[in-house]
């Protein structure tokens, strides 16, 4: 069994993938990198380095980009939800991305809904970085890429194959012959692909960090969950845990926990380990070790604690 010093990724120690996905080579989208820090991720490339192999019924990973560039529109059949680790970042959706948009600020969250295309952008002045949360152990089961990025993509050498792989043509690879290309999706399809309003996602399915800020100051803020801010049940909950919410007595996880700083420096004891986490940084509970953690130094401190639950991953729950 893996030790809490193996289940601990650091921010600085995170490697990326940079051909993770069928629009690597596409300009505007040829530089973002792609991280799965925890379980098998959403990559289509063999390429991509997993930090931390455990199945908890949840995938954590990162994507980091420069500015101006952009991920394209895909869709989910289960959870897909982001914070902002660094810089500004602009989330967009719809069929060609015009339906909605947000600009999310560091420590904000957002829960995209399933089943609609959506994509991002950083738009601050430095390279950025987001976190994410994505629903089940196979997290690439589910994504859907709009059909003029892959027919963008075939023009600058990358190939999907419907077996969910990626195929590179500048590196000379072709179509196995038991592999056909992924087909796009037809006019039909494409209508059961909603144009939802913006009013719908950002008052429903984002919560900014200063809210959460106020929220945690004397209990944890319920973040994603059935009786939470944001309403749904994708197989985990998070909450948002201040410096006057912090678990200052050692509790025990009855399942999964992961442990994500927002701000701060956070002091982590787990089963008698002690270590300190910041931004970027993430680290796993295993259900039975006790652990506690709260700021170890003084300034603004929040954390996203992520907890498994029963319900299975899936479509964006409603009541």
């Amino acid at each position: 069994m893996s030790t809490i010093t193996q289940r601990i990724v650091r921010y600085g120690e995170l490697q990326p993938c940079k051909t993770a996905f069928i629009d690597a080579h596409t300009p505007g989208s040829d530089q973002k990198e792609n991280f799965t820090i925890i379980g098998g991720g959403v990559s289509e490339s063999p390429d991509q380095h997993v930090h931390i192999t455990d199945k908890i019924g949840f995938n954590i990973g990162a994507a980091g980009q420069p500015p101006k560039c952009r991920n394209s529109l895909h869709s989910h059949t289960t959870a897909e939800v982001f914070f902002v680790a660094k810089g500004r970042w602009r989330f967009f959706w719809g069929r060609y991305g015009t339906a909605g948009e947000f600009i999310a600020e560091e420590g904000d969250i957002f829960n995209i809904p399933t089943g609609i295309f959506r994509g991002f952008e950083n738009v601050g002045q430095d390279y950025g970085m987001i976190m994410a949360i994505l629903g089940g152990d196979d997290a690439g089961g589910g994504v859907t890429w709009a059909p003029q990025v892959i027919e963008d993509a075939q023009e600058h050498g990358l190939m999907l194959g419907d077996n969910g792989v990626l195929y590179d043509k500048k590196k000379g690879q072709e179509l196995p012959h038991n592999v056909r290309p992924m087909p796009l999706l037809t006019e039909e399809q494409l209508k059961e692909y909603p144009e939802v309003p913006v009013e719908d996602v950002v008052g429903k399915y984002v919560a900014r960090y200063w809210d959460l800020m106020a929220l945690s100051a004397n209990k944890p803020a319920r973040v994603i969950g059935e009786n939470a801010l944001i309403k749904d049940k994708p197989g985990f909950e998070v909450d948002f845990l201040g410096r006057g919410s912090s678990v200052t007595e050692p509790v025990t996880a009855e399942k999964p926990v992961v442990l994500m700083p927002a701000s701060g420096h956070w002091r982590i004891s787990v089963d008698g380990y002690e270590t300190t986490l910041s931004t970027g940084d993430t680290a796993l509970v295993l259900p039975g070790e006790s652990y506690s953690v709260q700021p170890s130094m003084t300034g603004q401190a929040g954390l996203y604690r992520i907890s498994a639950t029963d319900d299975p991953a899936g479509a964006t729950w409603t009541e």
